[in-house]
């Protein structure tokens, strides 16, 4: 049985989420502030957490920072009434694997959670990939830049993956978010353009001017080797 995690301050709508989620087979523990989340977290092993970005005490983006610097691969899913565009563009350079503003449909919700674990826990292979001075290893999940390791979230580093694997061919931000996120929604395209952001911040030697990952107007992104 999968876990889920909902660390919401909001009594009433954890304990929906909880209902909501159970009732499609998964096991839900809830955690009401940042610092019991956090340390919820660590010590429960969850395959996947809700996290609200509002929180007394302890932010959600804090213990979402807290989380990928101490490693954490399982994927987080932010729950806000916040929509501005900059808390989005933040919770996702965090770490971040996808959000949802509140209000929100429970059905899409339940299928947001769905596809990030279906996607989340992606088995290990023994692949690599080279382009420049980048070298990809799919056996341990690490990105090396001229030998040395590049911290990347996991997503980045599902989103590399496929680009690695496309070997110079153009894909779509709508594949790219089947393929990496799991689901089709063009509301969140700007969810791979973030991650493609920051995967040029990290990467390559002008982000501004990339020239390896590289964008086609109107088609999507290639990875030039």
């Amino acid at each position: 049985m999968k876990r889920v995690l909902v660390i919401e301050d909001n009594a009433d709508l954890a304990f929906g989420l909880r209902n909501n989620l159970e009732i499609e087979g998964y096991e839900v523990a809830v955690a009401q502030d940042g610092a019991a989340g956090q340390e919820r977290a660590l010590a429960w092993r969850p395959d996947l957490v809700i996290l609200d970005l509002m929180l007394p005490g302890t932010d959600g983006f804090r213990v979402l920072r807290a989380l990928r610097e101490g490693g954490e691969r399982m994927p987080v899913l932010i729950l806000t009434a916040r929509d501005a565009e900059a808390d989005k563009v933040r919770g996702l350079k965090l770490g971040a694997d996808d959000y949802v503003t509140k209000p929100f449909g429970v059905l899409e919700l339940l299928a947001r959670v769905e596809a990030l674990l279906r996607r989340g826990r992606p088995a290990a292979s023994t692949g690599s990939a080279r382009f420049g001075d980048v070298e990809l290893d799919e056996g341990t999940r690490t990105v090396r830049r001229r030998g040395a390791e590049v911290a990347l979230s996991p997503k980045e580093f599902d989103l590399l993956r496929t680009l690695c694997a496309r070997q110079g061919a153009v894909i779509s931000r709508t594949d790219l978010m089947r393929e990496v996120w799991g689901y089709q929604a063009d509301i969140l395209s700007r969810t791979v353009d973030t991650h493609i952001a920051e995967l040029r911040r990290k990467l390559e030697e002008q982000p501004s001017s990339p020239k390896h990952i590289l964008t086609v107007r109107k088609a999507g992104y290639r990875l030039q080797p």
